[in-house]
């Protein structure tokens, strides 16, 4: 596990060399947030735009290796940039551009993960809502976990504000049905 906060801490360091705006989602903000679970990989939303994207895919891949033939031509395509690190740690990039997105990364704060190692992570609210949007079976049992740790605390109302427009969307009407369920279970 230490090598994936190393690898973290690395991929953060790069881009704030660089000015530029991101945080951890996924399973590290999971470790924060909700009930620790494996993860084997580094999930990271990274603010690129409109049209800008290019810049940002380079640099990384002249950083960290790609993970598939063509890894660049990939993120061009379906704006995740799928890393390696030195270490064969997996760096899952999202390339940032919608207004949830810019809003996530601004509110992200730098929590501990111990040992001096401060990474930014998305907040709770902001994790329970790219779950319910990703809607997967684990991603469904990671924003109950992020419930059950943090429940009473969470800002139900901002979530089902940004829930809906997205929920619009994608014409799945389950992720606000889910946020229901989960606060009904708190």
């Amino acid at each position: 596990m230490n090598e994936l906060f190393e690898t973290a801490h690395e991929v953060q360091e790069f881009c704030d060399a660089r000015g530029w705006q991101s945080c951890f989602i996924g399973g590290l903000a999971v470790q924060y947030w909700g009930e620790p679970r494996i993860t084997r990989d580094v999930d990271l939303t990274l603010m690129t735009g409109f049209g800008d994207e290019a810049r940002f895919v380079e640099a990384l891949l002249a950083q960290f290796e790609g993970r598939m033939a063509g890894a660049g031509e990939f993120a061009l395509r379906h704006r995740v940039l799928l890393l390696r690190s030195g270490g064969g740690v997996a760096i899952d990039i999202s390339l940032g551009a919608l207004a949830f997105e810019a809003g996530a990364v601004r509110r992200a704060e730098v929590r501990s993960f111990g040992a001096g190692m401060g990474l930014r992570i998305c907040s709770a609210e902001d994790l329970i809502v790219m779950k319910l949007f990703a809607s997967r079976v684990i991603d469904l049992r990671d924003a109950e976990s992020v419930v059950t740790r943090q429940g009473g605390a969470l800002d139900w109302t901002y979530m089902e504000t940004q829930l809906q427009p997205l929920a619009e969307v994608k014409q799945d009407s389950g992720m606000l049905e889910n946020l229901a369920r989960l606060r009904a279970g708190i």
